[in-house]
């Protein structure tokens, strides 16, 4: 293990080592988990390929310090852990005494060459257990082997001193069984990687076998399956995440194939040398991640009969009804037993098929063996535990069985779940549906011979079969995607349909909070005195510095706020000048009343006019007025532009050593100057600093960043870390929620128009090795900046977790005035590499709308309504047509319920109808009047080309009724053409020029363009 590539999280490291011995304290009982124990003793050896490995002790290292440290011993004591090794790994472990956070004491003992010395190390472990008590905790199924464990054996025996072993395995399984959040991601991850070889392998292979009737062994697919997730290569066919490689994905056991009569339901099963039979067809299979385990298990049905049908659905409830059961503080033999009470009231004769155990507790050992769900555990089950559920029935009798390898057949469930307070949640992803586990598979004699009975299974997903409906396979697998696309979003817009109805029940139109008038005081002056002095001459005075118009009104100097001042006029009578004054009052005809008054049933002076022979006086009274109401108006815009601006928090610095530190960015929206600065991470934010000025710097808290995304340079001009913000901020005088730090990636020295290095090389290797230094240089930009972005997450504690953009799942569009790249992240669209930047956050979708989709156009337009209905849709406009498969698919995997139409929709009214009345809206349907419109547009596009389809049978009265309507222009007189031509459509042009062609080449040429027609016709008709 070398030294620099080797790093050990310390605060992670202390968190946990901490945990550790609080439980221990807390369960130290002699009828505890921990059983009384004085200290615990953590011995590794050498590992062989044969060892288990699964065992304590390798998992302890792995939790505390993320690798397994060979030749190492561990004794923990309540305060301190002493850890005996090697010098190389001794030097890694320093890092953990230099951590800022509170510690957990550690000391080291470096061993060397010298044997007497190493002795002498162990003669101190020793005599620190012997002060600690005679009762040490070890895990007694551990087997150790090699020179180090043979030494510690000889070492304590010498000793003199004897000590009583204790088994703690109970007691720590308590401890790595709840999870914490860096646990639960690699959980996370590992599920769904085994999710995506399930789906994106198996399947697929299984039915290819099954379809073609290939004769393959269980051991031999098995063995291939293990093979894709040896090779990184098959990654990308099997859709992982872009960082799958960096957690080292490994296979918790060999997948397990079963078929033909012969089922084993336990973990310890294995693959056997028979064939793969198209019958029922078991599999199940597990993915390490950061060596965190997750299983997952499914059963396919090939031609299944009804019974087999329905026994598949009932465990379908079984699985719910456990599920449900498994809520926090549930007792374990509880949950088993109202599984097999459950059963026991619905179908009696599955009791005795049902499985001896529901799965056990998984992590960072496969199988927990302290964690066994069945009748007989009294543990409590608690938040954030993992488990592996498995429900099955065995061996069940099939007495239709279609030949003697079907007549017993079983069924499995596997999951990997976590503990919440509501129940298990699931955190595998494939689909268990009936529809999609279950597949016809007919020959031709088959077909001949029942044509009609097979008919019922039409519903059921459209599986690869020998007798196609299409030419070619990758039609029908499109086919039966899209079908399968169409079945999930049923299923969401159902649901989608039902949260509205539940939400908006009561009725009543939606009110914005910030939307809500206000009555605003508007106070000129506190006191008489405070009023202008030349009011004293009974005159028109225009007070700039307190917003106020002051009119002499029967003797009195009576003021008005510029901003009660609706409108100035000034006209000119002869001698005089009139100066004209409206004012805003309640119900002004032609203007909508959103002006809230203090008591609107008062006197309002509506409007006052002066008149005046001094017309240069009226004319800068005038003006004056002008440019008060015209200030007064920016500083409200202003006001309401600022007014969802929060002020942040004070950053906190970190103090006694020097911060994280991302050196040479510059910063998105700029401070002065174009030399890049410097970005820090504190205690709670991030701080940009401007190299030119210290107090020209940028801070931003942890505790307003809604979304932070790292953005590799692949591809990319720039590589960046961008942070969408909660709460806009003021950078300089410009408000905005987006801050952006990024590198260019291109370097000057590599620049290919001739400059500086370029001009001094010659010939292919040149260019070779400056694309390998650039490629190496982007390759080092996208490791800092990534490793930047993880350390924001850590040290924020998990608040701020970093987001990467697919590149594979990228699409253009339009969202602003120009064509950008559009990629999907984890939980958002974003566009991050030049301003303006767009961020959709998904989970406050309510529904995309896919607009211009049909036949013959390049482009389409997908709209994004949001959950709050006061928030403009997004309109991302001219996505290549040859994207909207992906589209759908990205969508559809992230559940969000999307419709698409013909033409683009007036949003203003639709949002605006929602708003006044969103109970009602749902009551007649919600968002499917989006598919009720496209359903009847595609109807009356099918019926418009059925009646074009027709007229095949009438060419010769069409091509007379042409020579007739040729002959007529032909007489018609130039100025009605003139007339006619200003107000006709594109139809009418056509025609016209349809005539034009008629009357210049002839019937041949009509005719051989009805030839054609009618072969074109005659094509899409079939």
């Amino acid at each position: 293990m070398p030294t620099a590539d080797v790093s050990i999280d310390a605060r992670l490291f202390h968190r946990r080592a901490r945990d550790l011995a609080h439980h221990w304290k807390q369960s130290n009982g002699l009828e505890d988990s921990f059983q009384n124990v004085n200290s615990m003793l953590v011995v590794l050896g050498n590992m062989s390929d044969d060892d288990n490995i699964y065992q304590k002790t390798t998992a302890m290292q792995t939790w505390l310090f993320g690798y397994e440290l060979t030749q190492t011993l561990m004794l923990f004591t309540p305060d301190t852990l002493h850890i005996v090794t090697g010098s190389n790994k001794a030097k890694i472990l320093e890092s953990l005494k230099q951590s800022d956070t509170v510690q957990f004491g550690v000391e080291i003992y470096a061993r060397s060459k010298d044997e007497t010395h190493n002795r002498e190390l162990f003669q101190k472990i020793i005599d620190i257990m012997a002060k600690q008590g005679e009762r040490v905790g070890v895990f007694a199924k551990d087997k150790q082997s090699g020179a180090f464990a043979e030494t510690w054996k000889e070492a304590l025996q010498s000793s003199g001193k004897t000590f009583e072993n204790v088994d703690i395995s109970a007691g720590v399984a308590e401890v790595f069984a709840i999870k914490d959040d860096e646990e639960l991601r690699s959980t996370k991850t590992a599920a769904r990687l085994s999710s995506l070889v399930m789906k994106n392998y198996f399947i697929e292979e299984m039915l290819n076998i099954v379809d073609l009737d290939r004769k393959i062994s269980h051991e031999k697919l098995a063995e291939k399956t293990e093979d894709v997730l040896m090779d990184d290569k098959n990654y990308k066919k099997l859709k992982f995440p872009a960082d799958a490689a960096t957690g080292s994905p490994e296979w918790c056991y060999t997948p397990i194939i079963q078929s033909g009569g012969e089922y084993d339901l336990k973990t310890s099963a294995v693959s056997n040398e028979k064939d793969l039979h198209g019958g029922t067809i078991i599999c199940s299979l597990g993915v390490r991640y950061k060596s965190y385990c997750s299983n997952i298990g499914r059963t396919f049905l090939i031609n299944p009969k009804k019974a087999q049908e329905k026994n598949y659905e009932f465990l379908l409830d079984v699985q719910r009804k456990v599920l449900e059961s498994m809520k926090e503080n549930a007792k374990i033999k509880d949950v088993y037993n109202r599984a097999i009470d459950f059963i026991r009231n619905k179908k009696p004769e599955l009791e005795k098929k049902f499985v001896k155990t529901l799965g056990f507790g998984t992590g960072l050992e496969f199988r927990e063996s302290s964690y066994l769900l069945n009748g007989k555990n009294a543990k409590e089950l608690q938040q954030n535990m993992i488990f592996s559920l498995s429900v099955g029935f065995q061996d069940i009798d099939n007495p239709n069985a279609p030949d003697d390898q079907s007549k017993k057949y079983s069924l499995l469930l596997i999951d990997t779940v976590k503990i919440t307070k509501e129940g298990a949640q699931i955190m595998t992803d494939c689909d268990t549906s009936l529809n999609e586990i279950s597949y016809m598979f007919k020959n031709e004699e088959e077909e001949e011979e029942e044509p009609v009975t097979r008919a019922s299974h039409t519903s059921q997903r459209a599986a690869k079969s020998a007798v196609l409906s299409t030419k070619f396979r990758s039609e029908q697998e499109e086919a039966s995607k899209e079908q399968s696309r169409k079945e999930h979003q049923k299923v969401l817009a159902d649901q989608k349909h039902a949260e509205g109805l539940k939400r908006y029940g009561d009725g009543g139109s939606l009110k914005k909070d910030d939307q809500k008038s206000v009555f605003r005081k508007f106070e000129s002056y506190k006191r008489d005195t405070a009023l202008p002095k030349e009011v004293n001459n009974l005159r028109i005075v225009v007070d700039q510095r307190n917003d106020t118009l002051v009119l002499p009104i029967y003797g009195l100097a009576v003021p008005f706020h510029i901003s009660t001042l609706q409108k100035a006029t000034k006209t000119d009578e002869g001698e005089f000048v009139y100066l004209r004054l409206n004012f805003v009052t309640p119900g002004q005809p032609g203007k909508k009343d959103d002006t809230p008054f203090d008591d609107p049933n008062a006197n309002f002076v509506r409007a006052l006019s002066f008149r005046s022979a001094d017309s240069g006086r009226m004319t800068e009274i005038y003006n004056q007025i002008l440019e008060m109401k015209k200030n007064a108006v920016k500083k409200e815009s202003e006001r309401k532009e600022m007014a969802d601006i929060v002020e942040q928090d004070k950053l906190i610095e970190v103090k006694g050593k020097r911060p994280p530190r991302l050196a040479d960015v510059f910063a998105r929206p700029g401070l002065d100057g174009k030399r890049p600065g410097e970005l820090e991470i504190h205690s709670n934010g991030l701080r940009y600093v401007s190299p030119l000025r210290n107090e020209n710097r940028i801070d931003v808290l942890f505790n307003n960043i809604k979304h932070l995304f790292f953005q590799p340079c692949d591809g990319e001009l720039i590589v960046l870390i961008h942070c969408q913000l909660k709460n806009p901020i003021m950078i300089g005088k410009k408000k905005t929620e987006h801050v952006q730090f990024y590198r260019e990636a291109s370097d000057a020295q590599f620049d290919e128009t001739g400059n500086r290095r370029r001009k001094y090389v010659y010939g292919d290797e040149d260019e070779l090795a400056s694309e390998q230094e650039e490629r190496r240089r982007r390759a080092a930009l996208n490791k800092e900046f990534k490793q930047f972005g993880e350390k924001i997450t850590e040290l924020s504690d998990q608040k701020v977790e970093v987001d990467i953009p697919f590149l594979d799942l990228a699409f253009n569009g339009v969202p602003f005035r120009t064509n950008v790249l559009l990629k999907p992240t984890q939980d958002c669209l974003v566009h991050l590499s030049e301003a303006p930047f767009l961020v959709v956050t998904l989970s406050d979708v309510e529904i995309v709308h896919l607009e211009r989709v049909q036949f013959g156009l390049k482009n389409f337009d997908m709209v994004f309504t949001f959950k709050d209905y006061f928030q403009t849709p997004i309109h991302v406009n001219t996505i290549p047509m040859s994207q909207l498969d992906n589209v759908k698919d990205w969508l559809d995997s992230m559940d969000i319920v999307y419709y698409e139409g013909p033409v683009n929709l007036n949003w203003g009214p639709i949002m605006k109808t929602i708003q006044e009345d969103p109970a009602e809206f749902y009551k007649e349907g919600g968002w499917s009047f989006l598919a009720i419109e496209s359903d009847a547009e595609e109807s009356e596009e099918s019926g418009s080309e059925f009646e074009a389809s027709g007229s095949d049978f009438g060419s010769s009265s069409d091509e007379s009724s042409y020579a007739s309507d040729a002959s007529m222009d032909d007489g018609s007189g130039s100025g009605s053409d003139e007339d006619d031509e200003s107000g006709e459509d594109w139809d009418a042009l056509e025609e016209k020029a349809k005539r034009a062609d008629d009357k210049k080449f002839g019937s041949s040429k009509r005719e051989a363009d009805s030839d054609s027609d009618n072969d074109r016709k005659k094509k899409r008709k079939r």
